[in-house]
């Protein structure tokens, strides 16, 4: 059972952030991504499109023997982690919120906690009523960004142009005093830098790498841990481009072979 791969999936490319985090904390697991690129974004999706696509992804990672799911996409873990939960009582799932939302209530005792992600995570609330359901000692600010993702998906960080879109999204009045903001999209980890110049004194926190962190633990605790030999990962993608695939090599760190599955024809 530990020789099988973790699965993991997104809406597109951003999931392949926490891949790669994955890929850092846990070198010798195999890995298995499936970026629904046919449906992109899941932001601006209705809830119900976003269960139906993740229920289908989630089969077909189940279906080739994936050990662990992980919902590498914080607006489908908003509306979908619950139903493939129960779809799939034998697998672990693993959302991208609920890693986020422990390390925030058990770091801070106090004070506000700040939020950036997409229009369909923030109109969810799910950071919000899950970090003061277990600390209401928290005050809780979100925020939409939703020319967040476009741009890095487009290539546009680390230049004048990301530095003032980020800079006007922080510079909301409810983002004031905060302790910490938490990235909440997985497209984020790649502007963590550019908002980090934009705080001071503000912890940035980058989920991908939390959650790297509970899967360690949670495969541990299961007996499913890769502890040797070279590790094997799959790309698979619902509709492929060859600038998808250039892309990419932004979001995992080095090039990766996007394999093409039409699992909606």
């Amino acid at each position: 059972m530990s020789n099988k791969p973790i699965g993991i999936f997104d809406s597109g490319i951003g999931g392949l952030t926490v891949a790669k985090a994955i890929s850092e904390e846990l070198p010798h697991e195999n890995l298995m991504y499936f970026g629904d690129t046919a449906h992109l974004p899941y932001g601006d999706k209705s809830k119900d499109s976003i269960k139906l696509y993740s229920k289908r992804i989630s089969d077909f990672l189940v279906g080739r023997g994936c050990k662990l799911i992980v919902i590498a996409c914080n607006t489908a873990s908003a509306h979908a982690y619950a139903d493939l939960a129960k779809r799939h009582p034998d697998v672990p799932i693993v959302n991208v919120i609920d890693p986020t939302v422990n390390y925030c209530s058990s770091r801070f005792e106090s004070g506000k906690i700040g939020i950036i992600a997409t229009k369909g995570t923030i109109k969810s609330r799910i950071y919000p009523r899950k970090i003061k359901k277990q600390n209401p000692g928290l005050i809780v600010s979100q925020q939409a960004t939703p020319l967040l993702a476009p741009m890095i998906e487009e290539g546009f960080f680390n230049n004048n142009i990301s530095k003032a879109i980020i800079s006007s999204y922080l510079s909301a009045k409810n983002f004031k005093d905060m302790r910490a903001l938490i990235l909440g999209c997985t497209h984020y980890p790649l502007i963590k830098k550019e908002v980090s110049e934009c705080l001071s004194e503000v912890e940035v926190i980058d989920s991908a790498s939390v959650v790297a962190t509970t899967i360690k633990e949670e495969l541990q605790n299961l007996n499913l841990l890769r502890t040797k030999g070279e590790s094997v990962k799959q790309f698979f993608v619902s509709d492929y481009t060859d600038s998808f695939e250039k892309t990419s090599k932004l979001f995992f760190g080095e090039k990766i072979q996007l394999i093409e599955d039409r699992i909606w024809d």
